[in-house]
């Protein structure tokens, strides 16, 4: 038996708790599944960025739309720091 560390997830339980996935096999259904979401979320982010750097140049754009975009925002860097923290990259302070 390997000594493993569980893996963080990239979906929090119920209540906002982290989910760990304990396995021995990483090409496993969940983890196949976990390294999909991942990616989506990545890429979702940086689709949210380009668009945000659009938005910021628009003069024309209202507290509203920027308020939707900060809300949004915050939830694609909350991901990426879900999936850094799953990678093993260290980021711990308050990132949960």
């Amino acid at each position: 038996m390997t000594d493993r560390s569980p893996r963080l997830l990239p979906w929090a339980a119920p209540g906002g708790k982290p989910c760990y996935l304990f396995t021995d096999d990483d090409r496993g259904f969940l983890s196949r599944y976990a390294d999909e979401v991942e990616a989506l979320q990545l890429g979702m982010g940086l689709g949210l960025l380009e668009h945000a750097r659009v938005l910021i140049d628009d003069p024309a754009a209202d507290a509203r739309q920027l308020r939707f975009l900060s809300v949004q925002l915050s939830a694609a860097l909350r991901d990426a720091v879900r999936v850094a923290q799953a990678r093993g990259a260290g980021v711990t302070a308050g990132a949960e």
